[in-house]
């Protein structure tokens, strides 16, 4: 719960110093809603972060490499469901 909370902060500071940014850079007679803000904030969040993580020079790895991997992970604590079915039967 820590986390989620910590995550919608952050959001809420990222996304209210990108909308100065975007006051500043818009002519004056613009009027932002924050419904609005909110709404065009949330739909390009994801490159937001490709264009943050590229400034940062962060090269996430490829998505085939991710594919792979992640499929091949198998939490110990999280049994797969054709298994908790099987023993429930």
């Amino acid at each position: 719960m820590e986390i989620l909370i910590y995550a919608a902060l952050l959001s809420l500071l990222v996304s209210r110093d990108l909308l100065g940014l975007v006051t500043e850079q818009a002519d004056d007679e613009i009027v932002f809603p924050p419904e609005r803000w909110a709404a065009t904030f949330r739909s390009h969040a994801q490159l937001i972060l490709f264009e943050l993580g590229e400034y940062l020079g962060y090269s996430p790895p490829s998505l085939l490499e991710r594919l792979i991997e992640d499929a091949q992970k198998i939490h110990q604590q999280r049994p797969i469901l054709q298994e908790t079915l099987a023993t429930a039967a």
